[in-house]
């Protein structure tokens, strides 16, 4: 009989078919966690709180390693390709098997919690894993007020992260020993051989890409935040381009950072906790998540720290680029407790362009927005995902979630462009990117003239500005915003070589137009024809 610590769940682990274990910690709060963590040797404690924790090699999402099983409730639903890589359910069943077996003997740690703050929306959720710290992680990024009675929960969705346990390849049919796979049927993944914390949260939400959208929900990999008047404001955009950030405004309440739902009552957080990069993180341009990374209770992922002064250097990419802070929504003064708003008034899609030729700031009609949605254009900054050099590249990912989304990108672009039209929604294109020239030429646009842009966007400033035409991309550019020199809105004019730009330009609306092919077959005519002109 397993020795069990904290509330028992009724629910019991022998449900998923976890056996003979030595210890269960059942749903322990924060400062429980730390001290076993500790004892554990799993991280250190630094100076003012956070605990500090390493994932050894893996220090980013392994996307050529998640898989789906390919099983008959859900296969002919799932986009498949490689992003969505199937695997059999003899295959899962055998490597979850195994999994089992390694667990006998071994200390688990149980967290129940919920995705989705809407209470009509809501799903509980059950992470079991074997290092106290990715415990403390779920309870830091999952919902919990709801959670009165954790003993009577039952889990709708699983998440078994080992990373001490590692697949075979050539018995799998995985590609190499780290696994990441969702079947959609037994509502369960199984993370094993890395421990980046980032493949649990992105598991539930590839899960509640899949469940909502049958709702009519759309499930976005966005941030949102609040007014004084109540305005909701969304922010799409991947890693790097300032996302998180962006969001996280002194003078607008954080409804979430990462990911949300859009119902027929509003926007909804599917979490309950943030995952900010925190790579070069100033005081002066983030002081929110920059007072998080000084906190008890948050998580600071592959963050340097001094052994002896325990002190964490922000700045040092020693460890990897993609360093990382976790900690709970209550963490940013003002956010919003309920982490739900109403319909949003303004939409911010944000693109870090490396080429330097988007303009800053750009009005979106209905049919482009579902284009650039579509598109989902940025240029990835080393990091993020293992096996990516140190030069950004350019790439694509549709709707701005690609890794996440286990359902054909048409059917999240149609959402969105229902409910842009039904609530009136402005969309803006924001290139928080290079200007003056691509990456290594120019330089990254200053923080404070995004955040003027985006201040003239949601009070309204910017609606009665006369707007020009981008030649290129067909993208109507205000010739003026309070707090940004005029020269800055026309990327053209920034350049040494008027002519280098324009060769640019195309070269990147080609690019756009080349991977637009893939979604032309189900794209109306009138947002094939909203893409780039020249």
């Amino acid at each position: 009989m397993a020795n069990s610590i904290g509330f028992a769940s009724e629910y019991g682990l022998e449900n998923h078919g976890i056996y003979n274990v030595n210890t269960i910690y059942w749903s322990l709060p924060t400062p429980s966690l730390y001290e076993l963590a500790i004892q554990r040797r799993e991280g250190l404690l630094a100076h003012l709180g956070p605990l500090v924790v390493r994932t050894g090699h893996h220090t980013g999402r392994s996307p050529r390693d998640k898989f789906i099983v390919r099983e008959e409730s859900s296969e002919n639903e799932i986009w498949w390709g490689e992003i969505n890589q199937p695997i059999s359910p003899e295959q899962f069943d055998n490597l979850y098997d195994r999994l089992m077996g390694y667990l006998q003997g071994r200390d688990v740690f149980v967290q129940d919690v919920y995705a989705g703050a809407d209470p009509e929306y809501t799903i509980p959720i059950r992470a079991i894993t074997e290092y106290a710290w990715h415990s403390l992680f779920a309870r830091n990024m999952f919902v919990r007020h709801s959670l009165d009675e954790p003993e009577h929960m039952v889990p709708e969705f699983t998440v078994i992260h080992t990373p001490r346990f590692h697949a075979i390849p050539e018995l799998d049919s995985t590609n190499s020993e780290v696994f990441i796979i969702l079947n959609m049927e037994k509502r369960v993944a199984i993370i094993g051989g890395t421990s980046y914390a980032g493949e649990l949260k992105k598991s539930v939400f590839t899960y509640m890409n899949y469940i909502l959208p049958k709702q009519g929900v759309l499930s976005m990999h966005c941030s949102a935040n609040m007014g004084p008047r109540g305005d909701v404001a969304l922010f799409f955009g991947l890693s790097g381009t300032g996302k998180t950030t962006l969001s996280s405004d002194p003078e607008r309440r954080l409804i979430g950072d990462d990911e949300h739902g859009w119902s027929d009552h509003g926007v909804f957080n599917i979490e309950g906790g943030c995952y900010a990069k925190v790579i070069r993180l100033s005081e002066e341009d983030e002081p929110q998540i920059y007072q998080t990374t000084r906190r008890f209770g948050t998580i600071l992922e592959n963050v340097y720290i001094d052994s002896a002064t325990r002190r964490v250097d922000l700045d040092s990419n020693l460890l990897t680029e993609n360093t990382r802070a976790s900690y709970p929504l209550s963490h940013i003064p003002g956010s919003v407790p309920e982490e739900m708003g109403g319909h949003p008034k303004n939409i911010f899609f944000l693109s870090a362009d490396a080429f330097g030729v988007l303009p800053p700031i750009s009005r979106l009609t209905p049919e482009q927005a579902m284009y650039y949605f579509l598109s989902g254009y940025t240029a990835k900054v080393a990091g993020t995902e293992t096996g990516l050099s140190s030069e950004p590249s350019a790439t694509f990912s549709t709707c701005f979630a690609a890794p996440f989304l286990p359902l054909p990108p048409t059917r999240y672009a149609e959402l969105l462009g229902e409910k842009i039209k039904k609530h009136k929604a402005n969309v803006w294109l924001i290139n928080t990117g290079w200007v003056g020239g691509p990456y290594g030429v120019g330089s990254r646009i200053k923080i404070r003239y995004t955040r003027a842009m985006l201040r003239a966007a949601i009070s309204g400033e910017l609606d009665n500005v006369e707007m020009k035409k981008d030649p290129i991309f067909g993208l109507n550019v205000p010739t003026r915003c309070p707090g940004v020199p005029s020269e800055v809105l026309n990327q053209r004019t920034l350049w040494k070589d008027p002519s280098a730009y324009d060769a640019k330009a195309r070269g990147l609306a080609e690019n756009f137009r080349k991977n637009f092919h893939q979604f032309e077959g189900n794209a109306s005519k009138e947002v094939i024809a909203a893409g780039p002109q020249g």
